[in-house]
């Protein structure tokens, strides 16, 4: 009987252990255990987000950000500019798990194919037009020309874009539920950094000339 009880209660620590697992996948960053934490970015360790700032130092600057009113210099070779809303750049988003970002895009401007990490992302379109896509793990491809007004959701980690289809400038704001989603830019990652060029050539199958010429766009 002693054994029959054992096992049952072995049995029901495995069935609690599965069905604790998954918890943690439902949500970006954890929740906070006190009001707020504005973090303390000149500290020197920080583990898997930043330290408080002690509460007698915190003031009501730190809960207020405007790096939003400022149109982004878009003469770059995207031709858009991405101001981050982050907890590097707004230190009162630290452990809330949001942010955002502010999206210019020039005539023609993209914010090339990328992923975040660590968040799921929406947006809205605030001025012109955009063409807004994704694509899934089994390389499905999704996408919408979008106008103002208009919202738009990418699920974590998955890559996507935004290409501006108008005539004139697009504006676009998103947001995560992340303080600090991070940001894998796909042609960035793979032609700025320093990934063998065999890697790249018996990746794309082209030679290597080609690969050089694609990273001589992306060199400083």
């Amino acid at each position: 009987m002693s054994a029959m009880a054992s096992l049952l209660f072995h049995l029901l620590c495995c069935l609690t252990v599965f069905w604790l697992l998954p918890l943690p996948s439902l949500s970006a960053d954890p929740d906070p255990l006190q009001d707020f934490c504005v973090a303390n970015l000149s500290a020197s360790i920080s583990v898997n987000g930043f330290p408080c700032k002690p509460a007698s130092e915190v003031t009501s600057d730190d809960f207020f950000f405007d790096g939003f009113t400022q149109e982004g210099n878009t003469t770059n070779a995207f031709a858009s500019f991405l101001t981050p809303g982050n907890v590097l750049s707004f230190p009162g988003l630290n452990t809330l798990g949001i942010s955002m970002n502010r999206v210019d895009f020039a005539p023609g401007g993209i914010n090339p194919p990328h992923s975040h990490p660590r968040a799921s992302e929406v947006g809205v379109v605030i001025e012109g037009k955009l063409l807004v896509g994704f694509v899934t793990t089994n390389n499905v491809y999704y996408s919408k020309v979008l106008t103002a007004g208009h919202m738009f959701a990418i699920p974590r980690g998955l890559v996507h874009f935004q290409l501006n289809v108008g005539d004139g400038k697009a504006l676009a704001y998103t947001a995560f539920n992340s303080h600090l989603p991070g940001a894998a830019i796909v042609p960035l990652n793979l032609f700025a950094s320093s990934i063998p060029n065999e890697v790249l050539t018996k990746t794309f199958q082209v030679d290597a000339e080609l690969i050089n010429t694609i990273k001589s766009k992306f060199r400083p």
